[in-house]
Formats: C-alpha cells, structure tokens, sequence
C-alpha cells in the first residue's frame, strides 16, 4: 500500500510521515527496527539521567515516552484493523511522562524494552492484509487509516531520535 495521502491522518501527524521516506509501510517497518538496534546501542549510559534543559525529558523518559506511544498507536492500528467503529481515545503524552517513574531502570532495560515494543509492531503490520492497511477509524477526535498509522510510528521514533542527536548529545 503506497504512502499516506492528504487526509488520511491527523494534520500534525506529517511532521512525522514525511520522516520516512519509504514508499510502503511494511519495508519501512522492518527497516525501522534495525535501525532502531543501531539507534539505541549508540546511546551512552552517562546520558541516561540527562535532560538537556530544565523541565525537559531525561533520555529515560523519552525512551519510555516512545515505547508508551508506540503501544498506544500499535493498539490503534489493530483495534481499527479488526474493524472498530468505537472512536478510541487519545492521551496527554505529559501526563504519561509525568506518570512512569524510570528512575529504577536502567537504560538497557528501557532500551531492551524498546526493541520488543518495536519487534512486537513488525509483527503486527507483518500480518495485515491490505484491505486492513485501508480500514478507517477514529482516534483523538480523527479520522486515520490503518497504514497512516504504521508510517506515524516509523516517523515517531525517528522524530525522537533527531532530538536525541540534536540537543541530548547522542
């Protein structure tokens, strides 16, 4: 299925498609998470408690916002894969953020953690047919498709990885 088209997602949602590059999803999606191993092993374990300014993330947190919201859309795609008609609701990324308290676990684990989330996404999309990748829904008061779905997640992560690179030293 090609790329997402102009009303098949949330506007602010291109800032993440136009992220990835990849004309269909599935290629995308497994491409991701090689590059996802060689993203997380590049991390130093010194910056695991680094915010880059005041009231920002520590690299932990992020990483567990990134896992939190790639279960979040994971569990979108499939409940709108199988057909859901209930619109699903969104959630305040802070909120969750404010939530989590990673301050027991170490980096490799939320690292380790990542992976599997992301390991447990290509599964999903792996299995989809396209008529599931065309399926429609409602989530956080908008209409998306399924694939839209898959290439906000890809997007997603490389957003984060773009500010880990940029203002976290990574």
């Amino acid at each position: 299925m090609p790329r997402p088209q102009d009303g098949e997602y949330k506007d602010f949602m291109i800032n993440y498609i136009s992220l990835v590059p990849e004309e269909e999803i599935l290629p995308a999606i497994r491409h991701s998470l090689q590059e996802l191993q060689h993203n997380l092993s590049a991390i130093p374990t010194n910056l695991a408690d680094h915010a880059y300014e005041e009231g920002k993330w520590t690299v932990k947190q992020l990483l567990q916002h990134t896992i939190d919201t790639e279960r979040v859309f994971a569990y979108r795609a499939v409940c709108i894969a199988r057909g859901e008609q209930q619109p699903l609701p969104g959630f305040d990324e802070n909120q969750y953020a404010d939530s989590a308290d990673v301050s027991s676990r170490s980096l490799k684990d939320l690292c380790d953690e990542m992976l599997v989330v992301r390991q447990s996404t290509v599964m999903l999309f792996s299995h989809l047919k396209e008529t599931d990748l065309r399926r429609e829904g409602t989530a956080s008061g908008s209409r998306m498709l399924v694939n839209s779905i898959g290439f906000v997640i890809v997007g997603h992560w490389r957003h984060h990885w773009n500010i880990l690179t940029t203002r976290y030293g990574v």
